[in-house]
């Protein structure tokens, strides 16, 4: 039978995975190892496992850093007592949290300190809504998009803001908002919606393929939200779609009597994964991209790591017959150099 494959555009790697990966690139291409990382980069296996083999060491307390080694924080944002801590004992800290992650972090900071009672909207133990209670512990209540509010109460009506972790589905968002504001008429939430415009895209580009294909496969690791809101949007379509790391995951009977495949991938899973899924596929009729949007969003590294980096070079340049450190290029060329390359050197 004739099988065609669409493959959804935009799909993977967001504007902060981007960032976080070639930050720890870089980071093991200029220390010897090991390199330590609070929690897992990115929530990929994949990537984890190349990281695993350069040299890292991903550790889930900061207090297992030995005293002196180079740090980064994960991609997730962290609680403030383990940047502290961070701090504290390497020798150099970097943190790679994205830059819509902070954001959140600073909402969450400010409405605290206005007295408001914050409801977070997240999943229960991801690493990025432990990072964002933290930041107002005694002010925050984390609020899982399948239960809803629940019990939830406030001190004062008048004083509720509702917040979100980034990786959301769209759909579980807009449920507890629209109980929120029905509860609470004078409820605060952020000018610029919380929700990461790459988790959004995605979430519009599935939909897309839902109209069209008889079956989806969605790229991506069993902990990425964003992966699993994917698969979760594709089901609410009314489509069969399931969730694979890797090519091993097909499962053919998936694809008995099926005439067109989607494909996608959450923000966190490599290319060549999509790539290795669509030949486990072999589409006879080929590939057609479907694409709903342009993403040029781009994040500049840590500036922790800039800062070093600068550092580094001045010193480098500045000795004799030394080699710039191991990456193609100089750290001001960034933009122009992509994970998918980073993670090349590291043999994804």
């Amino acid at each position: 039978m004739a099988t065609t494959v669409l493959l959804a555009e935009p799909r993977g790697f967001c504007a902060g995975v981007e960032m976080a990966i070639k930050a720890l690139t870089w980071m093991v291409k200029v220390f010897e190892p090991p390199v330590y990382c609070y929690h897992e980069i990115v929530h990929n296996a994949a990537v984890v496992t190349a990281f695993e083999r350069a040299g890292v060491v991903f550790v889930d307390h900061i207090d297992d850093v030995p005293d002196g080694s180079p740090v980064m924080l994960s991609a997730h944002g962290s609680a403030p007592e383990v940047v502290a801590g961070a701090n504290a004992r390497a020798a150099v800290m970097i943190d790679a949290v994205c830059p819509l992650v902070t954001k959140v972090h600073h909402e969450v900071r400010r409405v605290a300190d206005q007295g408001y009672d914050i409801i977070y909207v997240g999943h229960e133990g991801h690493d990025e809504a432990i990072g964002a209670i933290a930041e107002a512990p005694a002010a925050a209540t984390l609020v899982d998009p399948r239960v809803g509010l629940g019990g939830f109460s406030a001190a004062d009506s008048r004083k509720v803001a509702l917040l979100a972790q980034t990786t959301l589905g769209l759909y579980e968002w807009e449920d507890v908002l629209a109980d929120a504001v029905a509860r609470y008429p004078d409820l605060w939430t952020a000018r610029k919606s919380d929700l990461c415009y790459a988790t959004t895209n995605r979430q519009t580009a599935i939909q897309r393929l839902a109209e069209a294909a008889d079956v989806i496969l969605v790229v991506g690791s069993e902990n990425s939200s964003n992966t699993q809101a994917l698969v979760r949007v594709g089901r609410n379509a009314g489509v069969p779609a399931y969730r694979v790391d890797g090519p091993g995951d097909v499962d053919p009977a998936w694809l008995d009597g099926v005439d067109v495949v989607g494909v996608t991938a959450g923000a966190s899973a490599p290319d060549q994964r999509v790539q290795d899924v669509i030949a486990a596929v072999d589409p006879t009729n080929g590939v057609e991209l479907v694409r709903v949007t342009e993403e040029d969003e781009y994040f500049p590294l840590p500036p922790q790591l800039r800062r070093f980096m600068a550092t580094l070079q001045a010193l480098v340049e500045g000795s004799v017959a030394c080699s710039r450190p191991g990456l193609e290029g100089p750290i001001e060329n960034d933009r122009h150099f992509s994970a998918t390359q980073a993670l090349r050197l590291l043999g994804v």
